[in-house]
């Protein structure tokens, strides 16, 4: 049995899609499910159900808000993490944690490896990077974190949707072409993350699709698609904007494309498409 932390996120559901198809036995647990915050609550819902292995789904990921919500975010991106590492290890229970590439600092040039040096420029990368510290120092021997990066689905709030819903209403669109990075659907990342329970994969590892792109790159792969399924009736111009023309709280990584070789070496099953392949399908469905 393996437990889904996050009910309500991109990852739970994609997750909860796709071990229903592989006829996987799972179980998702919400915030109102399970009590992250106590570790007693943890060990005995997991007691419980007999679970083989935990998929950790769940993360403050509100990137902005994080700049003066920092106790939330650390909460839930730290704290909750260690909570779960302490009952897993209780346990046996194998753990799969999810971060992200915004541990990095976005200044390297070429792709960021497992063992690389972290250095989050906000709060959101520094609570993340700290709750993979937390696991690690817990839990190494018997878990994995898997970054990954600029994830989108048919689920929830992500890029993809924002972009087809703007491009619907606006008669123009400025899209920053100076960060740099890899779109992951959230069918490869829970493809992963189902072997990496499954194989008890231990160690950190980069999960995303193949490719690199800026965001002004996806946007416009975006509505050409979104044009050709019939979800767009028409194209809007889309004009490439540096990432001073559009100030946000939190900093992001200008460059943030990470080497997914050590993911293929210990799950060699696992198939990584090009983002653009992989948007096909998500774009498809969302008609």
């Amino acid at each position: 049995m393996i437990v889904i932390i996050g009910k309500s996120g991109q990852l739970a559901q994609g997750l909860v899609e796709l071990s229903k198809q592989q006829k996987i036995d799972s179980v998702c647990y919400g915030r109102e499910d399970i009590d992250l915050f106590s570790v007693e609550d943890i060990v005995a819902k997991l007691s419980a159900i007999k679970a083989t292995a935990l998929v950790n789904a769940s993360a403050y990921t509100a990137v902005d808000k994080a700049e003066t919500d920092e106790n939330n975010a650390y909460a839930l991106n730290e704290k909750a993490v260690l909570n779960l590492s302490l009952a897993c290890k209780a346990l046996g229970i194998h753990l799969v944690h999810v971060s992200t590439d915004y541990v990095f600092a976005g200044d390297k040039g070429s792709p960021y490896l497992p063992d690389d040096n972290i250095a989050p420029t906000g709060i959101y990368g520094a609570s993340k990077a700290a709750g993979e510290h937390a696991l690690l120092c817990e839990y190494a021997q018997h878990s994995c974190v898997l970054r990954t990066s600029w994830v989108y689905s048919p689920f929830g709030n992500n890029f993809v949707k924002t972009m087809l819903r703007l491009m619907q209403e606006k008669p123009e669109l400025g899209v920053i072409d100076d960060q740099i990075g890899s779109p992951t659907s959230v069918t490869t990342l829970a493809q992963v993350c189902l072997q990496a329970a499954a194989q008890k994969l231990t160690g950190v590892h980069h999960v995303s699709d193949e490719g690199v792109a800026s965001w002004y790159d996806f946007a416009c792969a975006i509505q050409q698609l979104g044009y050709e399924i019939g979800i767009l009736s028409s194209k809007i111009p889309i004009k490439p904007i540096t990432t001073k023309a559009y100030p946000t709280p939190a900093k992001r990584p200008a460059y943030s494309v990470m080497s997914k070789a050590s993911l293929k070496q210990a799950l060699p099953s696992v198939t990584l498409p090009h983002w653009r392949e992989a948007l096909v399908d998500v774009v498809s469905r969302l008609k």
